[in-house]
């Protein structure tokens, strides 16, 4: 992981590019590297492109343990802890973890729209302008370079940088009229896998409920992560449903009660919960999420109340949103969080497809700074960060 975790912080390398400047900006990784020795590498080399499945039974015997931390395999992947390469995006979510436990070790009190305030609060003082409100439609290009955007209303705003936090697909096929790019490139682009299988469910809670495991314990014990991942089988079987374009009948649920460690969150006594879950393909075989929304909410209430059998009596709210839903109201392609699946095709110098993956693109004065670059989703920073790095050294 903590390879892993070198890379993420790095500009990738364009491959067989012998600038002395990228070569000096990837030392830190290779003395990283060579401070874990050639076998440790071989280790890396070996672990890497495994299924989480096959690594965790090397190192465990208890399944149900295999099961809490193989969920962390397949977070926003349409794969099962079987599928090769699954052991990435294990050692990703255990790079990108503070407390090295695949879990970030603080929350933003408030909710994570008061990240967002604080971010804005920070760029306003160093004298940015922040429009809401105001859809970008267009991408205008001139002489082979971006030069404005045009906003819904008909304002252009001329720049010379333009700077992209939309996913690839929508950035390169929805605002940029294809003429200017080259058909392969687009090509690419069209071929980035996003297959969402991802919703949300979100509750407002009248008290806590019971979790049977949990009896006697105080509910500090509920401040974290509740993982509904029994075991190895469990998940596999959770994603077979996808293939066949249904939802799980025993999905991967990751559960949290932020309400317990910010009671800003609801009023006195009450709480929220909040549940990812997997696997709700973006297109269904049958209906559409228009059609089986709530039906796919109360099946996800029903899986949860076999190890909290009182949960339905504390519901006072119930939001879902399916990938569809996350598609319509948070601009992401098939619902897919990460703005492109985590797999090992879609990594690093890969990322968002091979020989664009430096945070610039075809177009000249446009830039990539989202999860779709390198080094992916979570609120790392990451891609950003690097991609601001590109841009001021011009």
């Amino acid at each position: 992981a903590e390879i892993v975790r070198g890379l993420m912080s790095v500009r990738p390398p364009q491959l067989f590019e012998r600038d002395i400047v990228e070569l000096l900006a990837l030392a830190p990784l290779g003395l990283k590297a060579r401070g874990i020795g050639k076998r440790g590498l071989s280790e890396v080399a070996r672990v890497l492109p495994m299924s989480a499945y096959d690594f965790l039974r090397e190192w465990f015997d208890s399944d149900a343990l295999k099961g809490a931390i193989a969920a962390n395999s397949i977070t926003s992947l349409t794969f099962g802890p079987r599928a090769s390469g699954t052991n990435y995006v294990l050692l990703y979510n255990a790079a990108g973890a503070n407390n090295g436990l695949f879990r970030s070790s603080g929350h933003v009190k408030g909710g994570m729209g008061v990240l967002s305030e604080a971010l804005a609060s920070a760029a306003r003082k160093a004298g940015v302008e922040i429009r809401t409100e105001a859809e970008v439609v267009e991408i205008v290009v001139g002489d082979g370079r971006a030069t404005a955007v045009r906003l819904a209303n008909g304002e252009e705003l001329s720049a010379r940088a333009i700077v992209s936090s939309a996913d690839p697909q929508t950035t390169f096929q929805n605002l940029i009229d294809p003429q200017y790019l080259d058909p392969t490139f687009l090509w690419q682009v069209g071929n980035i896998k996003m297959r969402g299988s991802m919703a949300r469910v979100h509750l407002a809670l009248s008290r806590l409920p019971d979790f049977i495991a949990l009896t006697g314990t105080p509910q500090e014990a509920l401040q974290g992560s509740i993982q509904i991942a029994p075991g190895l089988d469990y998940l596999e079987k959770a994603y077979d449903a996808t293939k066949y374009g249904e939802y799980s009948e025993k999905p991967y649920l990751d559960v949290t009660i932020p309400s317990l460690v910010d009671s800003s969150l609801a009023p006195q006594g009450q709480h929220t919960m909040s549940l990812s879950v997997q696997y709700a393909p973006y297109c269904l075989r049958d209906g559409d999420w228009d059609q089986r929304r709530e039906e796919f909410g109360d099946h996800v209430i029903r899986t949860l109340a076999e190890y909290a059998p009182d949960i339905e009596e504390t519901i006072l709210h119930r939001e879902v949103l399916t990938p569809l839903d996350l598609e319509r109201v948070y601009g992401l392609p098939e619902g897919n969080i990460t703005h492109g699946e985590m797999t090992l095709d879609q990594f690093l110098y890969m990322r968002p497809v091979p020989g664009w993956a430096r945070y610039d693109t075809p177009l000249k004065n446009l830039y990539l700074c989202g999860s779709g670059s390198h080094p992916g989703g979570g609120v790392t920073g990451m891609p950003g960060r690097n991609a601001a790095r590109t841009i001021l050294k011009g």
